[in-house]
């Protein structure tokens, strides 16, 4: 009998991660939700779901508005069934000193990057709880554990996203419920954020380096998806990160000060006619990818391990025992010289 394909419901899918995740989903044959603010990426993300063996269904949502979240959800297993998967990527941010950014920009920032995990996130629980199964994958960051200058709206976010993802993970141990809920920690990664992003800094913002493509992102949350591990980091960069911040955060906060600055800021001047997303989506499709296409690294050493742990903890155990073995046969049993 065959399989019936996984439904699948990727918020933030019209760029960078989420789209990404769309398309790893779709070389399964996923039936794939993409929820985005309406744009000419959302379709196109759709277009190419369907090119890649997936089941597209574009719908239109701003995740900061619960109620549209939910008639999304209602409109998923209405027209694709029963969701399996709710990867929560949406995300909004400004890239300025605190004390330049708004209380307006942040509150959006915040409903976007925070309110919108937890909206999918409610959305999702209302149907998994009931059939006992799902799982729900937060898109998170390094920067959920350590937060840096010129960004605090969306560390802020990622840190609440966190607080809000270990709460809900311990309700659901204590009801022993067999839904499950991740969270991926991401390095940083060419993404379009860096074109649309609110900025008000001297330059361009971009991701401090190393820089990695967003398919290794895709390919990160579709294995935690599968996989039922409470976290996973994708990119050394973020274990880096957590465990420096961890053991020495005040060291890491002078680092910070001192460089992390100019490593966001591009030299390049910032373009006259440059769109903004934090508000109203931008009418053009940026792709998947952002400008960095020369710099990003597509693999990452750190996360082959960490998504083949298991053989090579088969393989490491598996030699071991070859080894002593083989160190018993060569033993004699007795020594000849002592029974003489």
């Amino acid at each position: 009998m065959k399989k019936k394909p996984e439904v699948v419901v990727i918020t933030g899918a019209s760029a960078g991660v989420g789209r990404a995740s769309a398309h790893r989903f779709a070389r399964d044959g996923a039936w794939i939700a993409l929820l985005a603010r309406e744009s000419p990426a959302l379709e196109q993300a759709a277009e190419e779901v369907r090119e890649r063996g997936g089941v597209a269904l574009p719908i239109a949502v701003d995740v900061a508005d619960a109620a549209q979240v939910e008639a999304a959800a209602e409109r998923v297993e209405r027209e694709l069934g029963a969701i399996d998967i709710w990867i929560n990527a949406a995300m909004a941010t400004v890239f300025a000193p605190v004390s330049e950014i708004t209380a307006e920009e942040f509150r959006r920032a915040t409903e976007v990057t925070y309110l919108g995990t937890v909206h999918g996130t409610l959305s999702a629980l209302k149907r998994m709880r009931q059939r006992n199964r799902g799982c729900i994958v937060q898109v998170g960051s390094a920067l959920a554990y350590r937060a840096i200058p010129l960004q605090a709206p969306y560390c802020a976010s990622k840190f609440a996203i966190r607080g809000f993802t270990d709460a809900l993970r311990v309700e659901l141990i204590h009801d022993r419920s067999k839904v499950h809920v991740t969270m991926v920690q991401l390095s940083a990664f060419n993404t379009p954020q860096f074109e649309w992003a609110r900025n008000r800094l001297d330059g361009r913002p971009q991701p401090v380096p190393p820089i990695f493509q967003p398919e290794l992102a895709g390919k990160g949350v579709h294995w935690a998806a599968h996989h039922r591990r409470r976290e996973v980091c994708v990119g050394f960069p973020a274990v880096k990160a957590i465990l420096a911040n961890k053991w020495f955060p005040s060291l890491l906060d002078r680092v910070l000060a001192r460089g992390a600055y100019s490593e966001q800021i591009d030299k390049q001047p910032v373009p006259e006619e440059r769109p903004g997303n934090l508000f109203e989506a931008v009418p053009v499709d940026y792709g998947t990818h952002g400008r960095f296409d020369a710099r990003a690294k597509a693999s990452s050493v750190q996360w082959w391990l960490t998504s083949n742990r298991r053989a090579l903890l088969w393989g490491a155990g598996a030699l071991t025992a070859l080894v002593l073995a083989r160190t018993r046969q060569q033993r004699p049993l007795f020594d000849k010289e002592k029974l003489l």
